[in-house]
């Protein structure tokens, strides 16, 4: 492992000489691109330094194990090499992990987009909740949150919101919560306490900064109207929201969350890129996912990925038959470790495929 990890090791050296020359500081944008570079190798570099130094001291236990003649003394190093052996085994494990081809947009930030399907209001009433509960999740990791669109029903369901979240490493953690989300619980609606069963639809799309492909503007029809709310002194009196259609794709975008019809349109204009994006690299992907059949973590969204059951306080994700028994903190963010055990089953996929 220490052959595959030195080449690592001497990138992020160089790379650290580079960032601290003058030339390289007053190019922001190669000096940012090398500072991103030498981030994503960090740990690789760490734990070949680690793992060095166990090997060294491995070899010199086993060469005084050869002239040791003290039982006391060969009995310590016999537990030393041990130890530093299996310390070596982890480190490997844990190198194998880093080593594997990461998602490009692993480190990018989302939109994340929520919706109600079947169940009516009670669906509603928990896309509100699910909306909440990423929100939570966000302050939880310090991450900033702006909303895009937000239309709510009148007893404070969600018909439909979308919302950026910016943060490190935002897309790696929550590209996990794409798909359909059911729900059994009483509705507060319900006045028989009979258990309903609603889905939810969770969309979340990797922000893009840059796009290669153009987007005319004989393909855009563009909408203004006013920004609706629940009344009063923040209803907006001018047509400052905007609505964007593509007209080639059909795909539809808005913004209200600004005063300004200028900010409005900038914001709809960038929700549009991510989508395009996404909608032309799903046009690529699907191609390829035709061929793995076993493909983790598809985002289908008419996959039912997790059944949040109220009535006996579970979580269940469905795609690693994995539960947890915390619905209240969990819905209050707590959802940390559903998605290290998401990551953990799509490492351990990654490394069986790579080991074929």
């Amino acid at each position: 492992m220490l052959e595959q990890t030195q080449k690592i090791k001497e990138r992020f050296d160089e790379l650290t000489d580079l960032i601290s020359k003058p030339e390289i500081i007053a190019d922001t944008k190669k000096w940012q691109k090398l500072v991103k570079e030498r981030s994503n190798i960090e740990e690789l570099a760490l734990c070949h330094e680690k793992l060095a130094s166990l090997v060294k001291n491995l070899n010199y236990g086993e060469e005084v194990l050869k002239t040791e003649k003290d039982p006391e003394m060969l009995e310590i190093f016999k537990e030393d090499i041990m130890q530093t052996k299996k310390q070596i085994e982890e480190l490997n494990s844990k190198i194998q992990i880093l080593l594997l081809p990461k998602d490009e947009n692993d480190d990018k930030n989302v939109v994340l987009e929520v919706r109600p399907a079947a169940g009516g209001e009670e669906a509603s009433l928990f896309a509100s909740t699910l909306m909440n509960m990423y929100i939570r999740y966000a302050e939880r990791n310090n991450w900033h949150v702006e909303t895009n669109e937000l239309e709510e029903t009148e007893l404070g369901g969600i018909k439909q919101c979308s919302i950026t979240i910016k943060g490190t490493n935002v897309f790696s953690k929550l590209k996990y919560e794409s798909g359909v989300h059911r729900v059994q619980r009483v509705p507060e609606t319900e006045s028989q306490g009979r258990v309903h069963t609603s889905t939810v639809t969770i969309a979340v799309l990797p922000e893009i900064e840059e796009v290669d492909f153009e987007i005319l503007d004989k393909d855009l029809k563009i909408d203004t109207y006013r920004s609706s709310g629940a009344g009063g002194q923040h209803v907006n009196k001018t047509e400052s929201a905007i609505r964007i259609t593509h007209l080639p794709t059909g795909i539809v975008v808005a913004c209200q969350d600004e005063r300004s019809q200028i900010k409005n349109r900038e914001k709809a204009m960038n929700l549009l890129k991510t989508k395009l994006y996404n909608y032309y690299k799903n046009q690529i992907d699907s191609q390829y996912s035709a061929n793995r059949k076993n493909q983790v973590g598809t985002g289908d969204r008419s996959e039912r990925i997790r059944t949040y059951n109220y009535p006996q306080g579970r979580i269940t994700d469905h795609r690693i038959n994995y539960s947890v028994y915390n619905v209240n903190s969990f819905m209050d963010g707590d959802i940390e470790e559903m998605i290290e055990e998401l990551q953990k089953f799509d490492q351990k996929q990654k490394l069986e495929n790579f080991s074929v």
